[in-house]
């Protein structure tokens, strides 16, 4: 992409979230920003959310193992396949923003 094309894509985004074309932008909200909330700290909740799922799973793992009554195979087939996608999904998340790192270290300014 030459400078003179991503210069136009920053122009037309620029003038997408000044002109509220972009839904759920504010244009007042600091970079970085989303929602109201840092970046930082939705991917942090996001990652804790991961683990407790990871850890509920592995609890009602133990706990059928060790023939708690309370506790059925399904429930913890279904557990087990929840975290599987928790994680999965986490990693898939990981992988975009590791790829949208590079391809923005690889920009010529």
């Amino acid at each position: 992409m030459s400078e003179m094309q991503i210069q136009n894509v920053l122009a037309q985004m620029r003038q997408l979230t000044q002109g509220s074309g972009v839904e759920g932008t504010n244009p007042a909200q600091q970079p970085g920003k989303v929602g109201g909330a840092e970046f930082q700290n939705v991917l942090r909740d996001s990652l804790r959310g991961v683990n407790d799922v990871q850890q509920s799973a592995t609890d009602l793992q133990t706990r059928f193992e060790l023939g708690d009554e309370n506790v059925s195979l399904p429930q913890v087939m279904v557990a087990m396949n929840k975290s599987s996608i928790a994680f999965e999904a986490t990693n898939q998340v990981r992988n975009r923003l590791l790829n949208a790192y590079q391809e923005i270290m690889r920009m010529q300014v």
